[in-house]
């Protein structure tokens, strides 16, 4: 796991173990990180562990859209002032801040919880796409935008909510191509995803678009 070999103490190590295991960090960063926190007032590294310990405890997810949330209804769905019309489909709660930072999008949310990836072992019965479907099913939704990364998994994601919504009185629709192709929706610019939100387009436009172009 690590690079360093003689630790000093223990307790140290552990620590170091600990950070280390997180996405994206390594053993260099988790000692730097370790040994940041060691030179804190203990009441500063005591408020650090439990806000940690308060966030696995205490988190719900919203029981309409899936988001992070306080309480049992998000703040997004219980705001009277958005869309109930409208549910924008994303992969992660990170796609829905992305959103909310281009101040371009009024409606509801639905957070997958991923997209499908067989090499990942993830299908849809692993998603949360019952739920949508069943919120498309009870009525007063008009659109669903379909707002997932524009990579293969994202694609093949999109088209088998699109078939199963495809029954329902709703128009399915998708963002325009701002976001370039292979691009996830938290690494692209807040402007561009907001022009993408805006100029969204049919989701079966887009598809027999793309049909069209690999015939050719």
């Amino acid at each position: 796991m690590s690079s360093f070999h003689n630790y000093p103490s223990k307790l140290l190590e552990q620590a170091v173990r600990e950070f280390a295991s997180l996405p994206g960090i390594g053993s260099k960063t988790a000692l730097r990180l370790v040994l940041h926190l060691l030179k804190q007032d203990s009441e500063d590294v005591e408020s650090f562990g439990n806000s940690m310990i308060e966030l696995k405890r205490n988190i719900h997810h919203c029981k309409t859209c899936q988001n992070i949330s306080d309480t049992e209804t998000c703040q997004i769905c219980s705001n009277p002032n958005r869309d109930n019309n409208l549910i924008c489909v994303v992969e992660n709660i990170r796609d829905v801040m992305s959103i909310e930072n281009t101040n371009q999008y009024s409606g509801l949310y639905h957070v997958l919880g991923g997209i499908i990836s067989p090499i990942d072992g993830i299908g849809p019965a692993d998603l949360t796409i019952d739920s949508l479907e069943q919120r498309v099913k009870e009525g007063g939704i008009d659109e669903v935008i379909l707002a997932l990364s524009t990579t293969m998994e994202g694609d093949t994601t999109n088209f088998y909510i699109y078939k199963r919504l495809n029954s329902y009185p709703v128009n399915v629709s998708t963002l325009a191509r701002g976001v370039s192709t292979g691009d996830e929706l938290e690494y692209a610019d807040e402007v561009t995803l907001g022009r993408s939100i805006v100029d969204r387009t049919p989701f079966e436009t887009t598809f027999s678009g793309r049909k069209q172009g690999n015939r050719k």
